[in-house]
């Protein structure tokens, strides 16, 4: 199948109650069963890290960062591995923690709408789409990689 330019490819995963829809680009790898280490003293959003590659890889429950529902650390939980794009080389993955298997995604970019009912946007998400009559957040990966740095770092 020939790539259409004129659409954008991605993932939509669920992160408590809302959709993320995810640049099909960014995502290393899906993962299940994943065993998490808790990381002492991060805030409920960055629940631990994972073994992946021989990186140790944040995780992070965007639901709790962002205040849009839980995802607990559950065993059949998914995680979405993330290439990180802030340039960090100390942090070049982090991943998001999902409760369901991601969703393929190719969006025809005349139909990829903002939403603007919305004039406060949760944290760490930087817009609300709507794909057809559905609606998703597209989520603000680097500050969400900046948070995770930063979460780190006071824990160091």
């Amino acid at each position: 199948m020939a790539y259409n330019s004129d659409e954008i490819r991605g993932v939509l995963i669920q992160v408590g109650e809302e959709r993320l829809l995810l640049p099909n680009a960014t995502v290393a790898e899906v993962l299940a069963r994943v065993t998490v280490e808790p990381v002492e003293g991060a805030p409920d959003w960055l629940p631990g890290r994972i073994e992946w590659h021989g990186w140790n890889v944040p995780l992070v429950a965007f639901g709790r960062l962002a205040g849009m529902g839980e995802e607990a650390a559950a065993r059949n939980n998914r995680v979405i591995v993330l290439k990180a794009l802030g340039g960090n080389e100390a942090l070049p993955y982090f991943g998001l923690l999902t409760a369901s298997f991601p969703q393929l995604a190719s969006v025809p970019r005349d139909s990829l709408l903002a939403d603007a009912s919305e004039e406060d946007l949760p944290r760490g998400v930087q817009m609300r789409v709507l794909l057809g009559e559905q609606s998703a957040m597209l989520p603000d990966l680097e500050g969400v990689e900046r948070m995770v740095g930063e979460a780190l770092a006071a824990v160091a």
